[in-house]
């Protein structure tokens, strides 16, 4: 990617001086040494501050699948795991009138999972959002639209052709916010399970409990 040099020691990071004509490097030299720690940027008072442009919903969202995605590949793809990220997935159109294909809506999934030796196939959707929704009736409830979107990337890529797509599993994946949440259930062949993982804590206890969500 056009970087070349050895990494630099921490003694030399702490010791560079960033000139005034060099203000703007400060940002990335902070961001690089997050990577390097394996730190999460947060809002409260730090040693670097720094502005991110169009900080909205859709970008703290792309992150956190990105987070996951990239943390399951290094957790997973040494035990003969794939991981693929934004895979897009086609409806099963058997016939449609000729202005079908310009109104029909895509799907992707966030990330999807494969590990042939054991004939497992995940398929994971991520939601930076509570897991829970309230109702009439029911203070916890889970929300109805994730669920209908993550049965239908299931049975949607049903093939006879492709026993692993008859027992795919799907995951909601959601931040913890309050008590942890892990429940599951088998529907039509499909493993369903609603997960929500802890991002406060350290770096080992994210890795741990996103290689618990899969392997058993």
């Amino acid at each position: 990617m056009g970087v070349i040099g050895p990494r630099p020691s921490w003694t030399e990071l702490a010791s560079d001086q960033i000139a005034r004509n060099e203000s703007a490097d400060r940002f990335m030299v902070a961001l690089s040494g997050m990577v390097f720690d394996t730190s999460i940027p947060t809002e409260e008072m730090g040693d670097v501050t720094g502005t991110l442009p169009n900080v909205n919903d859709h970008l703290v969202r792309r992150l956190f699948e990105r987070a996951v995605g990239n943390a399951l590949r290094l957790e997973l793809q040494p035990n003969g795991w794939s991981v693929a990220q934004g895979k897009r997935l086609s409806w099963p159109v058997d016939s449609s009138s000729p202005g079908m294909a310009a109104i029909l809506p895509g799907m992707q999934t966030d990330i999807e999972l494969n590990h042939p030796a054991s004939r497992r196939r995940i398929v994971i959707d991520t939601k930076f959002t509570t897991i829970f929704t309230s109702s009439n009736y029911r203070d916890h409830i889970l929300k109805s639209g994730y669920l209908y979107q993550l049965y239908t990337y299931l049975r949607s890529q049903e093939r006879p052709d492709d026993p692993v797509s008859l027992t795919a599993e799907g995951m909601l994946l959601h931040p913890q916010t309050g008590g942890a949440v892990d429940e599951e259930m088998t529907i039509q062949g499909h493993q369903m399970r609603f997960k929500t993982i802890n991002l406060m804590g350290d770096v080992a206890t994210f890795e741990m409990g996103l290689r618990g969500a899969v392997l058993r």
